[in-house]
């Protein structure tokens, strides 16, 4: 298989067919402008898109990503678009990255260098990657899935495909939202080629096996399934939608870029932690950059029908089920709900569980420096355990 270099090029007709989009909204009625409580805020959607009309600049965000190293390979039918960056070090250890929803490579822009070249940015580069960020199927520069609810389970079997197609034969991995899942997938599935296991979350699909008395469950694993169940009732809306009729939901977020806008915006201000960066949770350009990659690659359809494929194929375990790689865990204060240490040791070795100062769902883009160290310290152990394929 052949990989190729790639550079993004949004053609100036698709620029300029969003920009008549934008200015033709018609904006809907609601009981109060500036509140968030019923959904995006019309007032914020209001203002996020003048800003897009009159002040983002696509060209100029479009020419900072293609500084990245990007590239296309096809894995089993799929055109796989990656950013990979070789680490700057005397053993890097290969690291995939694995983005979620409603993100893309995007997220992990900032994070890149500090793990490829952690000497450059007041690290050792003894800590060094060779960093893989694939854009999940049907995300981004990806191609879209050949089945119609492809699961994370699906997304694992590709990743490990890609990193052999690069000459890594064991490697690391890490993510949140749904790259986490993708990571403990590549744990379960593959644990011979998993060197050890980062998260900043835990999937909301993730179930050990609890039918057992000599582990009943504690009062802190209650407390988590009691604020999970609340979290699905009152802000789940969106997946219960995504994971059981995406197709409905494509029709609009396809046709308006302001609906788009409002649905993945409301993501970005419920889940991050705001309280030193914009009302949106990131800045507004990022946000945006984001936002316009679903609009122009025409990726949002495909995105969602991961939800669905995640609910048909779901992190359940069985009784007695153990997988023995390595996991680490970087606990966000605005994360959603998230499991005591406990719940996730009933499957895992779990080696390093940290509460992090802050920061929310999007750790990579809100946090990249936290998390980066994490990530440098979780896998420090294994550097003496890796050798490079020869």
């Amino acid at each position: 298989m052949q990989i190729r270099e790639y550079q993004i090029h949004i053609s100036d007709s698709a620029i300029t067919d969003l920009n008549a989009r934008l200015r033709a909204t018609r904006w809907p009625v609601v009981f109060d402008e500036a509140t968030w409580a019923d959904g995006a805020s019309l007032a914020a959607i209001r203002n996020l898109v003048h800003y897009w009309i009159h002040a983002f600049n696509w060209r100029a965000e479009e020419r900072r990503l293609n500084r990245l190293p990007q590239f296309l390979l096809n894995v089993d039918g799929i055109e796989i678009h990656f950013v990979h960056r070789k680490g700057v070090g005397p053993t890097p250890i290969p690291l995939l990255l694995t983005h979620g929803w409603p993100g893309s490579f995007v997220e992990m822009e900032r994070i890149l260098p500090l793990l490829a070249d952690p000497g450059a940015h007041g690290g050792s580069c003894v800590d060094a990657f060779d960093v893989v960020v694939p854009s999940l199927p049907g995300f981004g520069f990806s191609g879209r899935p050949k089945i119609s609810a492809m699961s994370s389970k699906e997304v694992a079997v590709l990743w490990r495909k890609l990193m052999r197609e690069l000459g890594y034969e064991r490697f690391a991995t890490q993510g949140g939202d749904i790259g986490a899942g993708v990571s403990m997938w590549l744990a379960r599935l593959f644990p011979e080629n998993i060197l050890g296991a980062h998260l900043n979350y835990i999937p909301g699909s993730f179930r050990p096996h609890v039918a057992d008395e000599n582990l009943p469950i504690s009062a802190d694993e209650n407390s988590f399934l009691e604020r999970a169940s609340r979290f699905s009732a009152e802000e789940g809306a969106y997946a219960a939608i995504q994971s059981t009729k995406p197709q409905t939901l494509a029709f609009s977020l396809s046709d308006s870029p302001v609906g788009l806008a409002a649905w993945i915006a409301e993501k970005f201000q419920s889940w991050t932690d705001r309280s030193d960066v914009s009302e949106y949770g990131v800045p507004i350009d990022v946000l945006l950059t984001n936002i316009s990659l679903y609009w122009f690659s025409e990726s949002i359809a495909a995105s969602l029908r991961l939800y669905k494929g995640n609910r048909l194929n779901p992190l359940v375990f069985e009784a007695g089920e153990r997988v023995d790689v390595p996991l680490g865990v970087a606990a966000f204060p605005r994360e959603l709900p998230m499991p005591p240490r406990s719940w996730v040791e009933r499957v895992f070795p779990v080696t390093q569980w940290v509460e992090m100062p802050a920061g929310g769902h999007f750790a990579a883009l809100e946090q990249p420096e936290l998390l980066a160290e994490e990530i440098r310290r979780f896998f420090r152990p294994f550097r003496t355990e890796f050798r490079p394929e020869t």
